[in-house]
């Protein structure tokens, strides 16, 4: 890991009527291996009280901006942006990220069931709202997408096609895009749909409400991912014909290959490449451009894997039949990062407020990764009896929680783990001014001097965020930053919002 140190001096701006505790001049982050640690001190330990976070960044991708958290005792902060790749979706797209943590875990609260869904099959955040694609198999009805209306309300967004599912969501140009699909329900141990119609098509949700046909993946009747690499949208195939796509344009999409004739299914973009994993083996396969791909290793005692997660600037894999994710460390090499408990399968996994989450079949468990090989059981979401299989498999983070969709209940859930504030549209272009402040019992987020985003309300006295550990610029545990920052400050005290608004329209240097 580089390090690099290079401290700021002189005069305040008239923006402020009190110096920063800390300033950095900021530099350049590769998005892989570049980052800045400062030591800690006294005035790095804001305690229970009040303060401020101040920088100007442009941002290529994504990853932490500043960091001050010790993982083991879940106590500090963290600001960054977020992209969560899970399961078949992007769940989140460059979403900026604040929060603070004291080892405090609520409880998972119900927010309902989307229409008439038996499986969250994808759950992502899109233009400042959380969506949902689900599976609705019996007589008559076809997968909807849904938007989350607070409480345990659902607005109906239509259902772009007749088949059973919408399998998959993602941002892209501005737009949300859904994949269609057949689904199998015997392949999660249950009564097959009278609902045979099939899918395999992606479609734009459009301003007018209407769903735009924007073609279909060969032969192929389900989707099984999206994502955006370099700019691009692709998708992956469910069932065979294998396959990964690039949209091309109207209703066209272009093959990129099957490495082996076998199925790339979860997808994720890490350290500026495209990996993909199988569902017919324990392979995981990067992306080398038209239609080839390289093995970057074998997972152990493995024959399908099911989602990707950046965790600490690793990529982890989650797998089939014994539930264990594993972490890349390169090379090939894939490390054994534990199994969750007694189940046989991790599907979706998120990184939310500094930690990672894993949820599981057959028992629809939730589980925090707390390091090592060690996994903390949250809770289990679906207990619907007379089943051989839950699976807790669409997550998101929305609104300063962790959000996670189910099979056979079809319900969502929240979980609160700290405080967080987020903003749940897709990070500028260019540079942007970002303030991230607690203030009283309050998470605030402001851009460009503009308030964006606000935490629940909390008791601070539960909260203090003061450690040990060293303050970390472009890295944190997330993801390293891709981009450039200029001039970081923090404040141990909320500023003002004239004084935010001050910083944000300064000139560049």
């Amino acid at each position: 890991m580089l390090t690099r140190r290079t401290f700021l001096a002189g005069a305040m701006t008239a923006a402020e009527t009190e110096a920063p505790v800390f300033r950095h001049r900021g530099g350049e982050f590769n998005g892989s291996e570049a980052a800045i640690t400062a030591p800690d001190e006294p005035k790095l330990r804001f305690g229970t009280g009040d303060f401020s976070i101040a920088v100007r960044v442009n941002a290529r991708g994504g990853g932490d901006i500043v960091s001050k958290y010790d993982a083991a005792a879940r106590r500090g902060f963290t600001l960054g942006i977020k992209t969560n790749y899970v399961t078949t979706s992007a769940a989140n797209y460059r979403n900026l990220h604040f929060g603070i943590d004291a080892g405090v875990t609520g409880e998972w609260t119900s927010r309902g069931r989307p229409g008439n869904a038996i499986h969250v099959f994808a759950l992502t955040v899109f233009d400042g709202r959380l969506y949902a694609g689900t599976c609705e198999p019996g007589e008559g009805q076809a997968g909807h997408v849904f938007r989350y209306a607070g409480g345990e309300s659902w607005e109906d967004c239509g259902s772009p096609e007749s088949c059973n599912a919408i399998s998959a969501l993602t941002a892209y140009e501005g737009k949300l895009y859904a994949g269609s699909a057949r689904y199998n329900l015997a392949g999660s141990s249950l009564p097959v749909s009278p609902n045979r119609a099939p899918g395999g098509k992606v479609y734009r949700y459009d301003a007018d409400g209407r769903w735009t046909d924007c073609g279909k993946f060969g032969e192929a009747d389900a989707v099984f991912a999206l994502t955006v690499y370099r700019g691009r949208l692709y998708g992956s195939t469910r069932y065979p014909p294998a396959g990964v796509y690039r949209y091309e344009g109207g209703r066209r999409w272009e093959f990129c290959g099957a490495p082996a004739g076998k199925r790339i299914e979860p997808m994720a973009v890490y350290q500026g490449a495209l990996y993909g994993g199988s569902f017919d083996g324990g392979e995981i396969y990067r992306y080398e451009g038209k239609t080839e791909w390289a093995n970057v290793g074998t997972l152990p005692d493995t024959t399908q894997t099911y989602s990707f997660a950046i965790h600490g600037g690793k990529l982890y894999a989650s797998t089939w039949p014994n539930a264990t994710v594993f972490r890349y460390d390169g090379d090939g090499s894939w490390m054994n990062c534990g199994r969750l408990g007694g189940e046989k399968e991790v599907m979706g996994m998120a990184v939310y407020n500094g930690r990672l989450y894993a949820g599981t079949l057959p028992s629809a468990e939730v589980y925090r990764y707390d390091g090592g090989r060690a996994w903390v059981r949250t809770g289990q979401l679906d207990r619907t009896p007379e089943v051989r299989y839950r699976r807790a498999w669409s997550m998101a983070v929305y609104d300063g929680k962790l959000f996670c969709g189910t099979l056979p209940s079809g319900r969502v859930y929240s979980l609160e783990a700290g405080r967080s504030a987020t903003h749940d549209r897709e990070f500028g272009k260019g540079w942007v001014h970002v303030t991230a402040l607690r203030a009283g019992g309050r998470l605030r987020l402001y851009v460009d001097g503009r308030r964006v985003a606000e935490s629940t309300e909390f008791d601070g006295s539960a909260y203090d965020v003061s450690n040990g550990e060293p303050l970390r610029i472009g890295l944190g545990d997330h993801d390293c930053f891709d981009g450039r920052m200029q001039d970081l400050r923090l404040y141990g005290r909320a500023l003002g919002e004239r004084e935010i608004a001050g910083l944000a329209g300064q000139p560049l240097p």
